[in-house]
């Protein structure tokens, strides 16, 4: 009798062990498995990060979900357990941005909340052979000096990419195409990864362009779905295009507001218990301020105050004496947009505690723009008394720390892609060289630099904010 108790026992075990065994194979099986049905090999880059997050004790930015198998056993094994487990993965793979063929399926990374008060200029003047027929704004012209005598002492002609562009520094995706879809995306990926919410586009109406460039009103579909697709919003800010007007602007604002203004992805502030779109305006002083008055007025029948086209309409303003005109014109408020911090009264960020005061005083929005740095000279080759070194990074943090410290409703940052003038924070490619020329980079950080100092400044920000309200 105790022979066949011991042999029973020991088949009960067998058939226990086997069970066991065949339910942790499976275990493995699905929690090797991600959100495409693909089984992987080995612990992916994703789940290494992790681990690597939870040591140094920081919350994990990655989401791919990973869990120990020897906590599983400890747990029972659990059906039930392995439900949830798949449930919590479902939930934060839903919770990330998987788009086509993009950057973010590929690493699967959670990206930051959006702060719609944050605004960034950005460029879609840039053209490459296969999408343009040849290179736009990469070519750029070196610029004459007003002074002729001056001009003698500098370079003349045009820049030949793609090796040489007309840029002090090179961007990591090289001389490329604003209508290539794929550089559409990964702009807008990077731009929500720096926490920002708003892209506002330089804009000219339909056929019509800079010197250096071509139409491209035609692209806004395409960057207001993107941006959409990232949660970001898009407004615009509209260039000093030809004849520029108010009249032909509020046929121009009525145009927008036809085509985009129902679009999920087009930007809306409050205020005055309104929602309404916001319009930068360049260079708003080159129109007479009369001019404005009209336009700006809701008295006068020529206006679109209190129309289905009103908006918020934002001057540029330079020097000091045209604070009376931004309030004179109608001006829902006004933004300094120069990166470098001398170059006018307004972009000075000693100065912004008092337009700060002034904007408060007139009941108008005030925007101070930030920005990394600025050198312009592979297109203003004698404008070097305006460069602004970055130097590595504490000039940017200084403007933001500036900015945030009269603690304005809305901040701008000059720029994205403004590859010209320096002052972008897109990713820049390192140690690149034409001819004797060497371009700058963000060295020794990595290309994403300028994005993750952002993110601080606006994580900072929307703190700041909180405690405002």
């Amino acid at each position: 009798m105790y022979i066949i108790y011991r042999f029973r026992k020991c088949i009960v075990f067998l058939i226990f062990l086997s069970f066991m065994c065949g339910l942790v194979l499976g275990m493995v099986l699905v929690l090797k498995t991600d959100a495409t049905g693909v089984i992987e090999t080995k612990p992916s880059d994703s789940v290494r990060k992790i681990e690597e997050k939870e040591s140094e004790g920081r919350k994990p930015t990655v989401t791919k979900l990973h869990l120990n198998l020897s906590k599983l056993v400890t747990a029972t094994l659990s059906e039930n357990l392995i439900r949830k487990a798949m449930k919590l993965s479902n939930q934060k793979l839903q919770q990330n941005w998987h788009l086509n063929k993009t950057e973010s399926v590929q690493q699967n990374v959670t990206l930051p909340e959006p702060n719609y008060n944050v605004h960034i200029f950005y460029y879609t003047w840039y053209g490459s052979p296969p999408f343009d027929e040849k290179y736009l704004h990469w070519d750029h012209a070196y610029l004459p000096h007003w002074n002729k005598m001056e001009d003698k002492k500098w370079r003349h002609g045009r820049h030949s990419p793609p090796e040489d562009i007309g840029a002090n520094f090179y961007p990591e995706l090289g001389p490329y195409s604003s209508r290539d879809a794929a550089v559409i995306e990964k702009h807008m990926l990077q731009i929500r990864s720096a926490g920002i919410g708003v892209v506002a586009v330089s804009w000219y109406p339909p056929e019509m362009a800079d010197e250096e460039g071509h139409p491209a009103d035609d692209l806004i579909p395409a960057l207001l779905d993107a941006a959409h697709r990232y949660k970001l919003k898009l407004c615009l800010h509209i260039e000093p295009y030809k004849d520029r007007s108010p009249s032909n602007l509020k046929e121009n604002i009525k145009y927008v507001l036809h085509k985009y203004g129902a679009h999920p992805g087009f930007y809306r502030y409050p205020h005055n218990g309104r929602n309404l779109p916001l319009f930068y305006i360049y260079d708003s002083y080159l129109i007479k301020v009369s001019e404005w008055r009209i336009f700006l007025n809701s008295d006068s029948p020529e206006g679109i105050r209190g129309t289905q086209f009103d908006g918020i309409f934002i001057g540029l303003l330079v020097e000091k004496n045209q604070l009376k005109d931004i309030t004179s014109a109608g001006f829902d408020g006004f933004y300094t947009y120069f990166a470098s911090n001398t170059f006018t009264y307004g972009a000075k960020s000693a100065n912004w505690k008092k337009l700060a005061t002034f904007a408060k005083t007139n009941k108008l929005i005030f925007i101070p723009s930030v920005g990394p740095g600025y050198v312009d000279t592979r297109v203003r080759p004698w404008n070097g008394k305006n460069t602004k070194d970055r130097l590595d990074g504490k000039y940017y943090e200084n403007s933001m720390a500036s900015a945030l410290n009269v603690r304005p409703p809305l901040l701008s940052i000059t720029s994205f892609n403004e590859w010209h003038e320096g002052t972008q924070i897109e990713k820049a490619a390192v140690a690149k060289a034409t001819g004797d020329f060497k371009y700058l980079d963000y060295a020794p950080h990595k290309s994403d630099y300028y994005l993750a100092l952002t993110l601080k400044w606006v994580d900072f920000f929307q703190k700041q904010l909180n405690w405002t309200v």
